[in-house]
């Protein structure tokens, strides 16, 4: 008797015990609505892409025929200059205007408070256009003793705003305006605790600015400002309007020629689909390096390896 409750008790302690383990099996949950959505949302796609590839209209011979002509091709590189030179421009003049934007003198934090209000308040197509018609207003631009008095240095006005000089007046001064906030916004964003401790530390300004407010700042400032490339390299075929040979204006004047309009935009939607995913690819690299230290969710593929590390740990036998 004795012998029989004590095999029931020792019974009853491994089931329990048996119980008190985790579970071993990792079972995935079910997703059938994402499943299907993502079939459907597959099917639409390849169904899209078969009716694009089979229309005849879009005229796919006639795209590969004018994706590298000359004249594209010399627009292309009008564009990227233009790019390049408006944003670089633009980054000094940003960089200026946001050391005005935070300074204690009213005057210069005003001024630059203004010139913020107005570009980034009017379009860019309106700006390009009036400093394109800048001569109806001052038919002569130069230097002269103020308030009537005689010309020292004086040109036309029409000779010194060429295309070239408006297009890259106009994207330089509209970029300004907002690589500015940009710039002050990644100032801002580095504690002011940090700030105080440096300075007790003894060290200088300038060191102070490139040992501790310039590296975070930059984590801030870097990815906008990879946004404002991308977007100026598009915002750049609004110089077309101004007859400035870019990518968009020389497809404008082929098929204003030879009326094939559909094959030639493609052409250049295509040109800029290349740049901006080169321009996508060094942004993200950029944001990576700059990233680094900063404590951020892990990547797909990081817990995907997660989740395999905790199913072979719970396959592991007490």
């Amino acid at each position: 008797m004795t012998s029989q409750a004590a095999a029931r008790g020792t019974s009853s302690h491994e089931r329990l015990a048996a119980q008190d383990k985790p579970p071993t099996d990792v079972v995935q949950l079910k997703h059938p609505l994402r499943i299907a959505s993502a079939a459907l949302v597959i099917f639409t796609a390849v169904a899209g892409g078969y009716s694009v590839v089979t229309n005849e209209n879009f005229q796919w011979d006639r795209v590969a025929f004018y994706a590298f002509n000359p004249q594209i091709l010399a627009g292309l590189r009008s564009t990227l200059i233009l790019t390049v030179a408006a944003v670089t421009m633009g980054l000094v003049l940003g960089i200026i205007l946001a050391t005005f934007r935070i300074s204690q003198n009213r005057v210069l934090s005003g001024v630059a408070g203004l010139y913020l209000w107005f570009f980034r308040g009017t379009p860019l197509l309106i700006q390009l256009i009036f400093w394109f018609n800048f001569a109806a207003l001052y038919p002569r631009l130069g230097i002269s003793i103020p308030f009537g008095g005689p010309e020292l240095v004086g040109a036309s006005t029409n000779d010194v705003l060429t295309v070239w000089f408006v297009a890259l007046l106009g994207l330089t001064l509209n970029e300004a305006a907002y690589m500015a906030e940009i710039i002050r916004g990644g100032l801002l964003a580095v504690p002011k605790q940090q700030t105080e401790a440096a300075q007790a530390l003894g060290m200088s300004q300038f060191l102070l600015f490139r040992r501790v407010i310039l590296p975070q700042a930059l984590r801030v400032i870097i990815p906008p400002t990879g946004n404002q490339v991308i977007g100026m390299l598009k915002y750049s075929s609004l110089v077309s309007i101004i007859a400035l040979p870019d990518l968009l204006y020389s497809a404008q004047l082929i098929y204003s020629q030879n009326f094939e309009t559909i094959p030639l935009l493609i052409v250049v939607s295509l040109w800029y689909l290349l740049c901006t995913s080169i321009l996508t690819v060094i942004q993200r690299r950029v944001e990576k390096y700059y990233g680094r230290g900063t404590a951020s969710a892990p990547t797909p593929k990081a817990a995907k390896a997660l989740r395999k590390d905790k199913a072979r740990l719970s396959e592991v036998p007490a």
